[in-house]
């Protein structure tokens, strides 16, 4: 039995499917009683249904870009541990990311034919590890980053709101340096490699890259400059897609 047969057995199957339902569950007991609140606090019913309905509608398409990672991560470490990575905590750019690092650095690429039974638990073991802190650290602080939240006034929220706080800027700071090292990997090889004009091998993610991007631009100008704010909750999975849509046509 080949590996990738065995990261897609019943026993696999039956050990993450109990813990997406766990986490299933959990979802609609919180539904439920949002819902119970709500109607406690003589919230109007229609708009209550209302809001469930967009949530709903707006979580489908956002969806899809969770699905095309399960579907690219499945290749190699089977359906059930993305599927559960992706259903519980894990975000799509952190998963494909710590996945393909790990398995670089344990001299493997991130396919079926190269994947081990000694690679998979180390690369299980880092997708899972890397994301806990935002769990302890909200079990630990949560309580109290919320009471000086509330203690704050309104106007310290607003400012903080117009320019930004720590978190925000280095936030966007780790994720320009991650951007950066990665497709500085590929210039690096693109200018070392084949010469700065020969586009061959390493200039396919550039390009997948820049059309990313350009897709990124031109939602983000649709739903601020047009008015559309709806775009925003399918930004990253229409970007995504349309980068694929691009590596496929470079690719032929």
């Amino acid at each position: 039995m080949s590996v990738i047969q065995q990261l897609n057995g019943g026993g696999i199957y039956l050990i993450c499917g109990l813990i997406v339902a766990f986490i299933a569950a959990v979802c609609i007991v919180f539904l439920v009683r949002a819902w119970r609140i709500g109607k406690a606090l003589g919230m109007d019913t229609v708009k209550m249904k209302r809001a469930v309905t967009s949530s709903a509608t707006f979580s489908v398409l956002p969806s899809v870009g969770i699905l095309l990672g399960v579907l690219a991560l499945s290749g190699s470490l089977g359906v059930p541990w993305p599927w559960l990575r992706l259903s519980v905590i894990g975000a799509l750019h952190y998963e494909t990311q710590v996945a393909d690092a790990a398995a670089e650095q344990l001299g493997i690429s991130l396919s079926a034919g190269e994947m081990t039974t000694q690679a998979f638990p180390t690369i299980a073991l880092l997708m899972s590890v890397c994301i806990i802190w935002g769990m302890v650290l909200s079990a630990l602080f949560n309580r109290k980053y919320t009471d000086r939240l509330r203690s704050d006034g309104p106007a310290r929220g607003e400012k903080a709101g117009k320019q930004g706080g720590f978190g925000d800027q280095a936030m966007s700071a780790m994720f320009i340096g991650m951007v950066s090292a990665y497709l500085g990997s590929y210039l690096g090889g693109l200018i070392s490699g084949n010469g700065l004009f020969t586009f061959t091998g390493s200039w396919t993610p550039l390009a997948v890259a820049l059309a990313a991007a350009l897709a990124m631009a031109v939602f983000t100008w649709l739903s601020e400059r047009k008015g559309m704010a709806w775009l925003e909750s399918f930004s990253i999975a229409g970007s995504m897609l349309i980068g694929m849509l691009a590596a496929v046509l470079i690719g032929h």
